[in-house]
């Protein structure tokens, strides 16, 4: 069975940097330190029977701890991951600020065979990011959905 995801891409046009993306770095110990390829776009698992737009907007608000804004979302498209997850994209043009990022948590036992169960953040913080720095900071495989939205951009 295929693992799907769907995310919400935001993105606002900044004078001088072109367009910047809004996106979260990955919470645990194992993203603490990093921050090359530690970036995510908000997103979270599905189910078939569920629309995937309202299952984007429920994982942002529980990553980021806020209702994404109200906006006009367009599909972007589905991106296939290394993982083999596929991630339902929708995006809109919007100037999101929230006042802080209190995501939900997972539990992890760390340090690893240690026996003790610690809550993390699944985003630990979330930033606007030009596009171009977006790149280097995102997982590898979400790289693809920065071309798609180029290309939107582009044709509108």
């Amino acid at each position: 069975m295929t693992v799907r995801s769907a995310a919400l891409l935001l993105y606002r046009r900044d004078e001088g940097s072109g367009i910047a993306v809004w996106i979260g770095h990955m919470g645990g110990p194992f993203w603490a330190r990093k921050d090359a390829r530690a970036w995510s776009i908000p997103k979270g698992e599905f189910l078939d029977s569920e629309e995937p737009l309202a299952a984007a907007v429920r994982e942002f608000t529980e990553e980021i701890g806020t209702p994404p804004p109200a906006a006009d979302y367009a599909h972007l498209g589905d991106f296939r991951q290394p993982s083999r997850k596929i991630i339902t994209v929708y995006a809109a043009e919007a100037d999101f600020e929230p006042d802080r990022i209190e995501s939900n948590t997972f539990p992890l036992e760390w340090p690893k065979g240690s026996g003790r169960i610690q809550d993390y953040p699944e985003i630990d913080r979330a930033e606007w990011f030009p596009e171009e720095v977006a790149r280097t900071k995102l997982v590898a495989g979400q790289v693809p959905i920065l071309d798609a939205l180029l290309e939107r951009l582009k044709a509108v």
